[in-house]
């Protein structure tokens, strides 16, 4: 003898028990902790932020002979970088993020991508270009600030691809910020790790 079909009443009573299991049992379950996303871990402060420059004329690295201090010579920002850094600045005051100190690399693109974007900014030696050497010593004079930043502040470090490598073992494009902060190690021993990132 075949079993009768369920009906439509008693379909309607077990989907309701089906739901109420289901749903006890989620609530059972431990929450899964969100990461505190880009713009909210700039609020709560302490951050250290790394950004590289905005988009540049087309080319890698500078033209033969280029000289510090003489932007003429040097590869700078296109006009879609400047309006790049525009960009940035006009989200980090949207969205109220104080930034307590701006450095730069003395490159021309890093110090005109700060001035567009924050209005302020410090050239800082620790985060040039690795021209003609002095990785290692960079590289530990700028994990030595980070891990001596102090919150609420947050840092600012306009800076190159090849710096930001060197500290987090991660690839960016132009324009593109890292948050970090102190204490936050990377897998390998001297590198940081990336908490959160943003393109612009």
């Amino acid at each position: 003898m075949c079993a009768a079909e369920p009906s439509s009443q008693q379909e309607s009573l077990m989907n309701r028990r089906e739901f109420a299991l289901s749903t006890a049992v989620g609530l059972a379950l431990p929450a899964r902790a969100q990461a505190p996303g880009f713009w909210t871990l700039l609020r709560e402060g302490g951050c250290v932020v790394l950004m590289r420059h905005a988009q540049t004329e087309p080319g890698v690295g500078d033209p033969p002979n280029f000289k510090l201090g003489e932007c003429g010579t040097q590869r700078n920002l296109s006009e879609v970088g400047r309006e790049q850094a525009r960009r940035v600045g006009a989200a980090f005051t949207r969205e109220r993020v104080k930034l307590d100190q701006v450095r730069s690399s003395v490159w021309c693109r890093c110090v005109d991508t700060a001035m567009l974007a924050f209005k302020q900014n410090t050239v800082w030696p620790p985060i040039n270009s690795f021209f003609g050497g002095g990785q290692d010593e960079q590289t530990r004079a700028v994990l030595a600030a980070v891990e001596g930043w102090q919150a609420p502040r947050n840092l600012m470090l306009v800076t190159h691809q090849i710096n930001i490598s060197a500290l987090t073992g991660e690839f960016l494009t132009m324009g593109e910020v890292f948050v970090t902060r102190p204490g936050s190690q990377g897998s390998h021993a001297n590198r940081l790790r990336v908490l959160a990132r943003q393109t612009f």
